[in-house]
């Protein structure tokens, strides 16, 4: 028989009966009675009962044996009696009888309870992260990252996608995060740079003659951390194909995405096939970028409603109107029914603290004594009968709704009011559970106005391709035009989280010269940041084009969980520690000198 099991604490079942069986795992829990001490024995694949009698020489021992200590206990298997089956695990109608014992390894008082997964510090877990992962829920996350990943790669594999592995330590190039610079010893007084992502690299495979990369790519931004983004480091399924248009890159990735949810889903609905929402469509409808398709309702733009004070009677939106601003509407569908007025002034509330913003307007709706629906609240209660019967039947509400308003400067306007509207379907419970609704969103503008430098620059991904080429760049000799040119850039949403951004790539090294002058960088910031990739470009470039789901964020998804750090491995914390293995920390001087380096004082932060 093997020296530590003949099976795993998972595998045994009824048809075992009568075996010699050894197991080896660690002590989850302990139960004394009377006449016995019965141990629940786990290890990755599961939990098996164990039983061992006052009789066994080893029994004192065992009973003396601390929780989440490694055993391993050799016996007979035994059929539990029908009053002691417990169906809720897969070994339920079996125990083991424990002729031997050996204990591999006594455990510690432990700093953080494993049976049971009570909520326990952060800090805690993440210094013992260890233990933590030993809980039943985030175990089985983690085991489900590993089969995502799995399924991910057979799922490329199969469409005739090959894998390769691009370079960790490469050239610092402005992406729009901080890298994480190398010193090099060999080359004092320069650094590499760990990737961003391996966008230059899989480019040049392309014009290398390959056809479908893809991999699994380790990339690293020096970014904060949100409760959907890891700070440091993060993984995605990176992909590029030569000779392709953005349907053909829909294609390919679409089925991979609904497949790899299909097979995760655990009874949940994934709806296919995506549908595709301009961007410029997706801020007018939903406030954002990344809408959660879930929730039954969408913005409503009522700028027309307010700009006639006579009709309204409030002219603090008649004057934003009138400035050029915008009032956007938010459906409560049955607010004013089913909540009280708190409801909606703590709306407000959260609008000025959380978003920063002058607040948020409401009208409760209910039916009037002279026929028809009115509001007592002050935006709707001096507006003309018959103009706010149109502004209602515009936004197809009624009696016992409630209305939110964002006004201001568009993009404040909008960007309100999408917070709003996910707050309010949360708040309400409208959002429905056991569905992902995906969505490509497309049409992506090539530019946008930088307001803090006051300047022209890339929205999106530089190296995108822009839609009617360099005629279109030609072509928009103003900034308005300039910020009209749309560009070959798509990402895929699911549920209100942003999975991916892609796009068809500029392969044209003119077209390249071109859209980074517009942006204000020269050509010899084209030469000396993207230099690999210019001059690649002059011996013949393929169209290419491709994507970048996240895989960190897929798995948060399928798993249900609120927080990324659920599904990593050895996550950091929010302020960037890893606090299990004390890292960043500080290097001696040594190793410093040799890499020609001397660190300045740090001034306190003001």
């Amino acid at each position: 028989m093997h020296a530590y099991r003949s099976h795993t604490c998972g595998e045994l079942r009824a048809d075992h009966v009568g075996e010699t069986v050894k197991l080896s795992g660690w002590v989850h829990r302990k139960r004394e009675h009377a006449n016995a001490l019965f141990i629940d024995l786990r290890d990755h694949y599961g939990i098996t009962q164990v039983v061992v009698y006052p009789t066994a020489e080893f029994y004192e021992a065992a009973k003396r044996c601390p929780s989440e200590s490694v055993i391993t206990v050799t016996g007979e298997l035994l059929a539990r009696d029908a009053e002691a089956v417990n169906a809720e695990i897969p070994t339920g109608d079996v125990e083991l009888r424990a002729d031997e014992m050996t204990i591999e390894s006594a455990a510690a008082p432990l700093p953080l309870p494993v049976f049971g997964e009570q909520e326990y510090p952060e800090d805690i877990r993440l210094t013992h992260r260890y233990l933590d992962l030993r809980r039943e829920t985030l175990h089985k996350n983690i085991l489900m990252r590993g089969q995502v990943i799995n399924s991910l790669r057979r799922r490329m594999i199969d469409q005739g996608f090959t894998e390769f592995q691009t370079p960790i330590l490469t050239a610092s190039s402005p992406e729009g995060a901080r890298d994480f610079l190398v010193p090099s010893r060999l080359n004092p007084g320069k650094f590499y740079a760990l990737p961003q992502a391996p966008q230059q690299f899989k480019q040049l495979i392309m014009v290398a003659g390959f056809d479908r990369y893809f991999q699994i790519a380790p990339c690293f931004r020096d970014e904060d951390a949100r409760a959907d983004r890891s700070p440091g480091e993060f993984y995605q399924l990176d992909v590029e194909m030569s000779f392709v248009t953005q349907e053909d890159v829909f294609q390919a990735i679409e089925p991979v995405m609904a497949g790899v949810f299909e097979e995760f889903a655990d009874g949940r609905e994934v709806q296919t096939p995506f549908p595709r929402i301009p961007y410029k469509e997706s801020m007018e409808r939903y406030g954002n970028d990344k809408p959660d398709l879930r929730i039954p309702f969408e913005l409503t733009d009522v700028s027309e409603f307010f700009t006639d004070e006579a009709l309204t009677g409030f002219g603090i939106f008649a004057k934003i109107t009138k400035g050029g601003g915008k009032v956007i509407a938010i459906p409560a569908p049955q607010a004013a029914a089913n909540q009280s007025r708190k409801f909606f002034d703590n709306m407000d509330k959260w609008a000025k603290k959380e978003m920063q913003a002058p607040g948020l307007g409401y009208a409760r709706l209910k039916d009037a004594d002279s026929g028809g629906v009115d509001s007592q609240d002050p935006v709707l209660k001096n507006f003309k009968p018959e103009h706010l019967a149109k502004l209602l039947d515009k936004m197809g509400l009624g009696a016992g709704d409630g209305i939110f308003f964002s006004a201001g400067k568009a993009s404040d306007a909008y960007k309100l009011a999408g917070a709003a509207r996910n707050k309010v379907g949360k708040d309400l419970d409208l959002i429905p559970e056991g569905v992902f609704k995906f969505a490509w969103i497309v049409d992506y503008p090539m530019f946008e106005w930088d307001e803090d430098n006051k300047k022209i620059d890339f929205s999106h991904n530089p190296f995108s391709m822009p839609q009617g080429g360099m005629e279109a760049l030609e072509a928009a000799d103003t900034n308005e035009k300039i910020l009209d040119i749309l560009a070959y850039q798509y990402d895929i949403v699911c549920n209100g989280v942003e999975l991916s951004s892609g796009a068809i790539r500029n392969h044209k090294a003119d077209i390249m010269y071109k859209a980074f002058d517009m942006a204000g960088y020269g050509p010899e910031v084209v030469e000396d940041k993207f230099a690999g990739m210019i001059n690649a470009f002059k011996y013949g470039a393929p169209p290419h084009g491709g994507i970048a789901p996240g895989v960190d964020r897929i798995v948060m998804l399928l798993a249900g969980t609120d927080t990324i750090r659920d599904v990593i491995l050895f996550p950091m914390n929010g302020q960037a520690q890893d606090l299990m293995m004390n890292a960043p920390a500080e290097v001696d001087g040594a190793q410093l000198r040799e890499l020609g380096l001397k660190l300045l004082p740090i001034e306190p932060k003001a």
